[in-house]
């Protein structure tokens, strides 16, 4: 299928694909069933030793929006991302894991949200799941806005809701390092520009079988390297925004609202 685009109005899917086969042709079909159907979606396999790019190929030959970059030495997920914006043709930049999915109104009621607000950075509410048999989902949700010190304790932006408008925000791209989407999005709060939330379930989150308590751990200590040692906070500072982070991330899931469904509801 050949669509003509409006790249005024185009949305650029940002995908990076590593060893994904079981679980990419999901997250395609997703973006397949969005109803605002001007957008491309830029798969980069990151030298993935499965059948990732035999999987991608088939649907670049159904539907010209998708498209499959190749990369010649694995370099990571950063890379891939930004490799991937650098094809982009679009206006607005969404990212999209290869193991997440996106609810069928996605970018209609999303880019909806920013035209009609003049925004250039959003992100939304989204569920967390196991495996697509999962009836029972943790919905997160998220304030109206969050700025650069707000979110200095509370890593409430979901990647794979977060879609930026390169009207605005000229220099769209990936930080490298640990937690690189934690670190992306302080980089742009911290020049000056405000993320708003729609609070809406939009997205579904794949929670990958072996993110147990131990990874919390870990990230709880990453999220600290990226207060401490990327943007170079008071040694106190650091201590208040990581019990204000773990605070709100435990907040969030003791107390966030969780979503049952029939298996008829269709899920997504």
């Amino acid at each position: 299928m050949r669509i003509m685009y409006d790249n005024s109005r185009l949305v650029s899917v940002i995908t990076p694909a590593y060893n994904c086969a079981s679980t990419i042709e999901d997250t395609i079909r997703s973006v397949l069933k969005q109803t605002y159907e001007n957008w491309e979606m830029l798969i980069v396999d990151d030298c993935s030793v499965d059948d990732t790019s035999v999987v991608v190929e088939a649907y670049t030959k159904k539907d010209s929006r998708i498209k499959l970059i190749k990369l010649e030495k694995n370099s990571g997920s950063a890379h891939a991302r930004n490799t991937a914006i650098k094809n982009a043709e679009g206006r607005y930049i969404a990212f999209l894991d290869s193991d997440d999915l996106w609810k069928p109104s996605k970018l209609e009621k999303q880019i909806a949200y920013m035209e009609s607000n003049n925004f250039a950075f959003t992100f939304t509410a989204y569920e967390t799941f196991h495996s697509a048999l999962d009836l029972r989902r943790r919905v997160f949700h998220v304030p109206n806005s969050i700025n650069y010190e707000q979110y200095l304790g509370n890593s409430i932006i979901g990647n794979l809701t977060v879609i930026m408008d390169r009207a605005h925000i000229k220099d769209v791209h990936i930080e490298k390092g640990d937690l690189e989407d934690v670190l992306t999005w302080m980089h742009y709060l911290k020049s000056g520009i405000i993320a708003h939330g729609l609070d809406e379930n939009l997205a579904s989150y794949r929670v990958a079988a072996q993110s147990k308590s131990g990874n919390k751990i870990k990230n709880a200590k990453r999220f600290f390297s990226c207060l401490r040692e990327e943007q170079k906070l008071p040694l106190v500072k650091c201590i208040m925004c990581e019990f204000r982070y773990i605070t709100n991330a435990l907040r969030k899931r003791i107390f966030g609202e969780v979503v049952t469904y029939n298996e008829r509801d269709g899920i997504l």
